[in-house]
């Protein structure tokens, strides 16, 4: 099996500077195949070796792509095979490219899907004219960070209120599977093509082919699809492509970031299958497990990843990530590593999907360090805080009202109790993300809206008026006060 010449001339061309951190390998160096196991190739190369994270081409017009993950002895490297390794045997060619994965950046971009090789997977047009970047970036340095907290409005009363977002900061959307993670970031995609003069890059790792279709074709149809870009790496590639895929986008988002001077809303869905590949990149490596069956290097590869999206003097990136949750089990090693980086935590709970309150956002769980009286103000403080307090209360009422009924609360427990219920059901609120499936339009509500209204239920202004006037509605103005809720 050959690689023809021309797959050398196509790799020599363009290539970036190198970024990767380590030397620049001989561009077009050839080594043979010594090994194959699954994902794992070993290759010897009789001069120096290619530098770590660098790409190998293999197979028949170089369709074989490998990222260099050590070096084995003094002349072999073994690799994680990004793409299927069938077809490839021992003794094949291997083609050194002398640099990193490169992803294709640039304003082309928007309205387009690709994959973490920079290939366009919506049937367009090809995407290899223009610039290319290695997706291995260093950090931003802190000096050229911003400092400067700021919110981010999101237009979804739950998390305005009780778990604000920051502008170039990281927030997680906790939750099992089936609680609307996805929905949620579908929803805060349309709400920022709408609001905010930015770029929505959607970023899916581990996806299933049909949400991604489901995905690029939604955000046609709103019209959102021309200030996005999508990138995937899916379920059914190898666990070195979805491993690789976060940090494809984050070079994009970098780019809009650092060169267009704009805003970026980086929606990851799901940080989960991230630490998911990197423990299956781990397994095929043979290293040890560490705790619950993770890679040993959980901690550092989730750093590398987390710690580029951070907010310039010119620009902001601004994650949103949902985090699956094992089991429901926030003490599982991927979610507690995640915790970590995060400036704002969303945690989705099954119980109020059951009972029918969506989003279905857990108020007493769900918390932002942007929850401060000298960043959101004393008025937004005051309010989130007697609004969790009164759920609060509530919740720790449950018992008795189970066991002994309403009727034996004191007068002051049952103005709670009624306060409480009431806000939980105007804390819900109707998507444009799913409007083709409620019937219902969806609703962008400003904070103020949402304060005033939270302000009114805590004074008991809608004591006597039906619970269901002020569920599934957008701002207090909407509520239904007749007995009908109508």
């Amino acid at each position: 099996m050959s690689i023809r010449p021309k797959t050398s001339a196509a790799l020599a061309k363009g290539l970036p500077e190198n970024r990767s951190g380590g030397d620049a390998s001989p561009l077009n160096a050839e080594g043979r195949v010594t090994a194959i196991r699954g994902s794992v190739v070993d290759v010897r190369f009789p001069g120096d070796l290619p530098a770590v994270n660098h790409a190998l081409r293999a197979g028949e017009d170089g369709r074989v792509i490998i990222e260099v993950a050590a070096h084995q002895s003094p002349d072999t490297v073994r690799g994680i095979a990004l793409t299927t390794t069938q077809g490839l045997s021992r003794g094949a060619p291997v083609i050194a490219t002398g640099q990193p994965l490169r992803i294709p950046v640039g304003k082309r971009l928007l309205g387009r899907m690709l994959n973490v090789f920079g290939t366009a997977i919506d049937g367009g047009e090809s995407l290899e004219d223009g610039e290319w970047r290695s997706i291995h970036q260093p950090p931003l340095p802190l000096a050229r960070r911003s400092a400067k907290l700021e919110m981010f409005e999101t237009g979804i009363k739950a998390i305005d209120l009780l778990s604000p977002l920051q502008r170039g900061g990281k927030a997680g959307m906790f939750g099992g599977a089936g609680v609307g993670k996805t929905v949620v970031i579908d929803e805060l995609i349309h709400n920022m093509a709408g609001r905010y003069q930015g770029v929505s890059l959607f970023c899916g790792i581990g996806e299933r082919c049909r949400e991604a279709e489901e995905t690029f074709r939604d955000m046609r149809e709103t019209g959102v699809l021309q200030r996005a870009v999508l990138i995937f790496g899916q379920m059914n590639e190898a666990p070195g492509a979805r491993f690789r895929v976060g940090h494809a986008a984050l070079t994009i988002a970098e780019y809009f970031r650092d060169v267009e001077k704009q805003d970026v809303l980086l929606l990851i869905d799901n940080i989960f299958r991230f630490i998911q590949a990197g423990t299956e990149v781990s397994g095929l490596m043979g290293r040890i497990p560490s705790r619950v069956g993770y890679q040993p290097t959980l901690a550092t590869e989730l750093a590398e990843l987390e710690e580029r999206v951070t907010s310039s003097q010119t620009g902001a990136i601004t994650s949103v990530q949902a985090v699956y949750v094992p089991a429901d089990d926030f003490t599982d090693p991927s979610a507690s590593h995640t915790f970590s980086h995060l400036s704002a935590s969303v945690v989705l709970s099954r119980k109020r999907a059951a009972q029918g309150f969506y989003p279905a956002i857990d108020p007493l769980v769900s918390n932002s360090k942007m929850l401060n009286p000298a960043v959101v103000g004393d008025r937004h403080y005051r309010v989130a805080g007697e609004v969790r307090r009164t759920l609060a209360e509530y919740e720790d009422l449950k018992d008795i009202i189970a066991m002994l009924g309403l009727e034996e609360l004191s007068e002051a427990d049952r103005r709670t109790v009624n306060r409480a219920r009431r806000l939980e059901r105007f804390l819900t609120q109707p998507f444009f993300a799913t409007e083709q499936f409620t019937g219902q339009a969806g609703r962008w509500v400003s904070l103020d809206e949402t304060l005033n209204g939270c302000e009114q239920i805590l004074a008991d202004r809608f004591a006597d008026s039906p619970e269901n006037a002020l569920y599934m509605i957008g701002g207090i103005s909407e509520a239904r006060l007749d007995n009908d809720g109508n």
